[in-house]
């Protein structure tokens, strides 16, 4: 595999990271009401933003580039089988990935844009 291709996918998570990091904060007080209608655990909810921002820059700069990778992996796993459990459930909050940006109800959309996440964090981590 070409060199690039890890860098390039590192980029493209950390920006997503970075922006789903940054549009939280900038909803102010209707995230925690997002998270919440997901079934987001209350402890996460106000680290959840930050941790996007710290982890979406370390892959930007590509600084200890793998374990940033594996652990917005982790995450974007996480989230996706969080967003699979309410569709299986009947249940379609809004999104609240990104912030006030994202108000359309879970579907089947956001398990692809994710599930296209999830492979490019795999491939950042080579």
């Amino acid at each position: 595999m070409p060199d690039w291709i890890p860098i390039a996918a590192s980029v493209i998570v950390g920006l997503v990271f970075l922006l789903a990091g940054a549009s939280k904060i900038a909803a102010g007080p209707e995230w925690p009401v997002q998270a919440r209608g997901l079934g987001a655990p209350s402890f996460a909810i106000s680290v959840v933003p930050w941790i996007e921002i710290a982890i979406g820059a370390v892959l930007v700069v590509q600084v200890a580039r793998r374990p940033a990778a594996l652990a917005a992996t982790a995450m974007l796993i996480a989230f996706t089988l969080l967003i699979l459990m309410k569709i299986a459930q009947g249940r379609r909050p809004s999104c609240a990935c990104f912030g006030a940006w994202s108000a359309k109800p879970l579907g089947v959309g956001h398990v692809v844009r994710n599930s296209v996440l999830i492979v490019l964090g795999i491939l950042a981590s080579l």
